[in-house]
C-alpha cells in the first residue's frame, strides 16, 4: 500500500526529528550521555540511605529513576536530593547534564570543592548546595550562569575570595554566602537579596577595595568614589556625616526590629505551619513525582479488589498494587473524588507534601486524578503498620519498639523543625506509623488532612484526629499545633509499652477514663510493669520503661506549653536531658497545685471515654 505523498513526508520528518533527538544523547556506543553524567554523579557520591539504587547504567533514558525531574522530550531538568545524609564530593560529570534548571543538594555531607563544570549548565534557574562540607574556592566559572536566579551557598566550608564573575550574573534574585570562611573584597553583587554574613574574613579591615558589599548602605553606592575628590577638610565632615548617618540608621534599624518581634509574637504566638489552604506559595521543587494514569493502577490493583485492601480509614481504602514494573506499592483512593475542588489545587497541594523528604517519612511516589477519583501512591510497607504488629506474631521486642520510638520521634521532629514549609501531622498514633523490611519508622499520612481540609478555616469547628489521642486544646478550640503532635507521639509511647490502644488502657484493670491520671498513679507508685504487653514475657529494660514513661507523661501534659518540643523529645529518647526536664516537671507541678483546681482526672476524662468522642472526632486515616 502506498503512501500519499504528503503524509510521507510528514512520516519523514517526524522519523527524523524523533532519531536526531534521540541520537544526540546518544555516544558513539550507543549509552546515553544523560545516564553516563548520572552514573559519574552516583559513583563519587555516598548513599547509606540507598536511595539512588534504581540508578542502573544500563538505562536508556534517566527519567523513572529517584530525584530526577524529566522534560517532555526526556531530557534532564531537574537534580534534587536533599536531606538524604550523602556524604562523597560532586562529579564534574554533572557539567554534562546540559540541559539541567534545578540542582538542590541542601542538607547533607557533601565534601570537595564545587566542580568547574557546573559553569556549563547555560539554563540552570536554581542551585542549592546550602548545609554541606564544600570547601576550596567558589568557582569563577559560575558567572557564566546567565540564566541563575537563587543561589545558595551558605553553611559550607568554603575559602578564598567572592569571585568577580558573580557581578556578571543580572538574573540573579537571590544569593547567600553566609558562614563560610570567605575572605578579602566582595564584588558589587546585582541580586535583590543578598547575604554574606558569618564570613569574618570578608574585609577585616574595612580598607579593603570594594567593601561596600559590607555597609549598611545601598549595593549599589560606592563609599569610596566620592572621597577622593573632596578636600582633606570636607572629606573628614564628610566622614563624620557617613558615621553619624550610619549610626542613625542603626538604632532606627534596631527599634524596628525590635518592635516587629513583639508585633510578629503578639500576632504569632507560636510557629507558622504550612497548611494548603494558603492558595499564594512560593514556588516549588520537586523530585520525581510521577502522575500515574488511572487505567495503570487500576490494572495494578486489580480494579481495586477488596482482596487487595491493605486498610480502611476515615479518608478512603488503601490498596495493594504491583506497578508494570514489578514494583509494590500501596494506593490511597480518597473516598470523594469531587471534593479536592480543581486539578491545579490538587497538583500543588500534593506537591507541598512531596516537599517533606526524610528517611522516617513515608514517601510519596504520585498522584491520579480524574474528574470523580483522586488517588495518591506510596511505597508499600512490607510490615505494615505499628497498631497491627503490635497485635501480630512474631512480637515486637523491647529494642524494636524503643527504634520505633525514635523513628517516629525524628519524622515528626523534621515535619516540625527542619521542612520547609513546617508541617503538622494532626493524627499521630500507631495506626499512621508505618515499618519498612527492617522495621525502620516511617511516619505516613502527614499534610494529607491539610490537603481535604483546603476550603476550611484556620480553626477548625469538626475536631479531626483519632479518639484517646486528641489533645485537650485541640478538642476545645480546634486550634492544632506542634505541641498537639507531641500529645500524640506521647500516647503513641504508651501504646509502644502497653500493646493496646488507647481506648484498652487499663482495661484489664477495670479502670476506665482518666487513662493518663491512671499511668502517673502507676508511675508513682512504681508498679509500671502492670503497664508493659504481656506478650514481652519480662523481655525489658526496667530503667528504660521507667524513662519512656516519663517522657510519655512529659508529652500528654494538660497545657500545650507545658510538653516539650520534639527536638526536645529527641534528645531525651536518645539519653539527654530528661532527668532535667522531669525534675523541673515536677517542681513546676507542685507549685502550681491550688485546691480549687480541677483535677487531672476531670480535665482528661472527657478524652479518654468512649461514648464522650465517638460522635465529634473523626479518624484522619486508618491503617493502610
Amino acid at each position: 500500500m502506498r503512501m500519499p505523498g504528503g503524509e510521507a513526508v510528514l512520516c519523514f520528518v517526524a522519523f527524523f526529528w524523533f532519531w536526531s533527538t534521540t541520537n544526540a544523547l546518544l555516544s558513539p556506543k550507543g549509552v546515553n550521555f544523560e545516564v553516563q553524567a548520572l552514573m559519574g554523579i552516583k559513583a563519587s557520591l555516598v548513599d547509606p540511605h540507598g536511595i539512588l539504587d534504581n540508578w542502573d547504567g544500563d538505562a536508556v533514558d534517566p527519567c523513572s529513576w529517584n530525584m530526577v525531574t524529566c522534560s517532555p522530550e526526556n531530557l534532564v531538568i531537574s537534580l534534587g536530593i536533599p536531606s538524604q545524609n550523602l556524604s562523597g564530593t560532586l562529579s564534574p560529570s554533572i557539567g554534562n547534564l546540559t540541559n539541567l534548571q534545578t540542582v538542590v543538594l541542601q542538607n547533607n555531607n557533601i565534601t570537595g570543592p564545587i566542580p568547574s563544570e557546573l559553569g556549563k549548565l547555560s539554563k540552570l534557574e536554581t542551585l542549592d548546595l546550602s548545609d554541606n562540607f564544600f570547601n576550596g574556592e567558589i568557582p569563577p566559572s559560575l558567572g557564566h550562569l546567565r540564566s541563575l536566579q537563587y543561589l545558595r551557598l551558605n553553611n559550607n566550608s568554603f575559602a578564598g575570595e567572592c569571585p568577580e564573575t558573580l557581578a556578571n550574573m543580572a538574573q540573579l534574585a537571590f544569593l547567600d554566602l553566609s558562614n563560610n570562611n570567605l575572605s578579602g573584597p566582595v564584588p558589587r553583587i546585582l541580586a535583590k537579596s543578598f547575604s554574606i554574613v558569618g564570613n569574618p574574613l570578608v574585609c577585616a579591615t574595612g580598607k579593603e577595595k570594594n567593601c561596600h558589599g559590607m555597609t549598611l548602605m545601598p549595593m549599589s553606592m560606592n563609599l569610596n568614589s566620592t572621597d577622593d575628590a573632596l578636600p582633606s577638610s570636607r572629606r573628614k565632615a564628610h566622614k563624620m556625616a557617613i558615621a553619624f548617618g550610619l549610626s542613625l540608621g542603626c538604632l532606627c534599624l534596631i527599634v524596628l526590629g525590635f518592635g516587629l518581634v513583639l508585633w510578629r509574637r503578639h500576632k504569632h504566638k507560636q510557629k507558622a505551619f504550612f497548611d494548603v489552604k494558603d492558595r499564594h506559595h512560593e514556588e516549588v521543587y520537586l523530585g520525581n513525582l510521577k502522575r500515574f494514569q488511572l487505567r495503570e493502577l487500576q490494572i495494578a490493583t486489580n480494579n481495586f479488589s477488596n482482596k487487595n485492601i491493605l486498610g480502611k480509614g476515615g479518608f478512603g481504602n488503601v490498596y495493594k498494587g504491583v506497578l508494570h514494573d514489578g514494583t509494590l506499592v500501596a494506593v490511597k483512593r480518597l473516598k470523594d473524588g469531587n471534593a479536592i475542588g480543581g486539578e491545579i489545587q490538587f497538583q500543588t497541594e500534593v506537591e507541598m507534601i512531596s516537599l517533606a523528604v526524610h528517611r522516617n517519612l513515608l514517601k510519596l511516589y504520585g498522584f491520579c486524578m480524574t474528574p470523580t477519583e483522586r488517588l495518591l501512591v506510596y511505597p508499600y510497607m512490607s510490615n505494615g503498620s505499628v497498631a497491627s504488629r503490635l497485635k501480630g506474631k512474631p512480637v515486637l521486642d523491647w529494642g524494636t519498639r524503643k527504634q520505633i520510638a525514635l523513628g517516629a520521634g525524628r519524622g515528626l521532629l523534621y515535619l516540625h523543625e527542619q521542612c520547609d514549609p513546617k508541617i503538622i501531622h494532626r493524627d499521630v498514633k500507631a495506626a499512621n506509623i508505618l515499618l519498612d523490611d527492617y522495621c525502620e519508622a516511617v511516619v505516613g499520612d502527614f499534610g494529607l488532612a491539610k490537603l481535604l481540609d483546603h476550603q476550611d478555616s484556620h480553626v477548625t469547628t469538626a475536631v479531626r484526629g483519632t479518639v484517646g489521642h486528641i489533645a485537650p486544646e485541640y478538642l476545645s478550640t480546634g486550634q492544632s499545633s506542634e505541641k498537639t503532635d507531641v500529645f500524640g507521639f506521647g500516647i503513641l509511647l504508651l501504646e509502644l509499652i502497653t500493646g493496646q490502644r488507647a481506648l484498652e488502657f487499663g482495661k484489664s484493670a477495670n479502670q476506665k477514663g482518666a487513662m493518663l491520671d491512671w499511668v502517673r498513679k502507676i508511675h508513682q507508685e512504681k508498679k509500671l510493669e502492670i503497664l508493659v504487653d504481656k506478650d514481652l514475657r519480662n523481655n525489658y529494660d526496667r530503667i528504660e520503661l521507667e524513662e519512656i514513661v516519663q517522657v510519655a507523661l512529659l508529652c500528654t501534659q494538660y497545657l500545650p506549653g507545658h510538653r516539650p518540643k520534639m527536638s526536645e523529645v529527641v534528645r531525651m529518647l536518645e539519653g539527654d536531658g530528661l532527668a532535667e526536664k522531669w525534675e523541673a516537671s515536677q517542681s513546676a507541678d507542685t507549685a502550681k497545685c491550688k485546691p480549687h483546681e480541677l483535677s487531672s482526672s476531670d480535665r482528661y476524662s472527657d478524652l479518654t471515654d468512649d461514648s464522650s468522642l465517638l460522635v465529634q472526632a473523626m479518624e484522619l486515616s486508618g491503617p493502610r
